[in-house]
């Protein structure tokens, strides 16, 4: 089982992981931002010191076959064994694939998560998830390889911009709609603008549990896994439209919108309450951007969606809620009821 370790001192808490583990060779992968914003807060840790350096460019785009094959590159050349340790450290791009290079070279080595945004901290980096975006559609090639252990410190997230924070709560909106209406309640009052750091680090401490829960009951997404799917069948199309059109939207802001979406069909097959549905579509009106895909866009947004690698034959597969905490997994709706859904995200109408 994945260890999940919430640090408040990085460089003692990452001696000691590293005292624990067995390893000849130590490589860490960056890429350019978190070479530059992050790498020095734990630059002067010992073994960190000595480590391999791996650069990669920053970038969901970049998280590709080239990006991967450069990483296993290095491994290569510079005297990886299967006995050597990788560290990751960076946000959810960079954890994927870094995971997923990890899982399969030299058909695996073992490897840390460092995740330094909070998307990263409550989603990318923990449950084992890894893999890259191949032929334009999200996270298509990967494989269930969770890191030996997962090393998550808040002082990271003070160094993001108000997007990349956004982006990250929106798998926190997420968690706590799936877990309890005492954890909804603590992320839709959560103060956006004028940010509490202490009072971040244990909603996200919390919001970690809920994945880590989930994800030790099924850890291969068989069953009750799929909840962690919510608002991502739709939001997954919409962030993979928007790199075909040259107008890229960061992940959690495609979640977001898709939240709103399938909790509307959530209405609709499952009797989720309507208050409910409003407060939340509030607080994601209030916090992200606005959504610019038209109907000219509805067709291509429903074949993204076919292609969903959680679909079963030709049936898209959707997570539903019928309450805060209440969930529905393997549901489905029709091609009409989904674009009613984008519908009521654009214009509020439908209900």
């Amino acid at each position: 089982m994945q260890k999940v370790i919430k640090s408040t001192d990085i460089n003692k808490d990452l001696t000691d992981i590293l005292g624990q583990l067995s390893f000849d060779k130590l490589f860490i992968l960056t890429d350019e931002n978190t070479d530059k914003l992050c790498y020095p807060y734990i630059a002067e840790n010992e073994q960190i010191a000595k480590a391999d350096k791996i650069i990669i460019k920053a970038g969901d785009n970049n998280k590709n076959i080239e990006s991967l094959s450069s990483i296993w590159q290095y491994l290569s050349e510079n005297g990886a064994t299967r006995h050597s340790l990788l560290i990751n450290l960076g946000g959810g791009m960079l954890t994927d694939i870094g995971g997923f290079a990890a899982a399969t070279f030299k058909r695996g080595i073992k490897c840390i998560n460092i995740p330094t945004t909070l998307l990263g901290a409550v989603d990318a980096a923990v449950g084992g998830k890894t893999g890259i975006n191949f032929n334009g559609l999200k996270n298509e090639i990967g494989s269930f390889a969770p890191a030996e252990t997962v090393l998550i410190d808040s002082v990271f997230f003070r160094s993001l911009d108000h997007q990349n924070f956004m982006s990250g709560y929106a798998e926190m909106i997420k968690h706590g709609l799936i877990d309890s209406d005492k954890e909804w309640k603590a992320t839709l009052s959560f103060d956006t603008e004028e940010i509490d750091y202490e009072k971040l680090k244990q909603l996200v401490v919390d919001s970690v549990a809920v994945k880590e829960r989930i994800v030790e009951v099924d850890p291969y997404e068989r069953g009750i896994r799929k909840a962690l799917n919510l608002g991502h069948t739709i939001g997954h199309a919409f962030e993979s439209l928007s790199y075909e059109i040259n107008k890229p939207v960061q992940h959690g802001y495609a979640v977001a919108w898709g939240i709103i979406c399938e909790l509307y069909l959530s209405i609709k097959h499952c009797g989720f309450p309507k208050d409910k549905l409003y407060k939340t579509v509030h607080f994601i009106r209030q916090n992200y951007d606005g959504f610019y895909f038209d109907c000219e866009h509805y067709e291509k947004l429903y074949q993204y969606m076919k292609h969903d690698k959680k679909n079963e034959s030709d049936t898209i597969n959707f997570t539903f809620l019928s309450d805060v905490g209440k969930i529905e997994i393997n549901r489905t709706a029709n091609k009409e009821e989904i674009f009613d859904s984008i519908d009521f995200l654009r214009e509020g109408i439908g209900l």
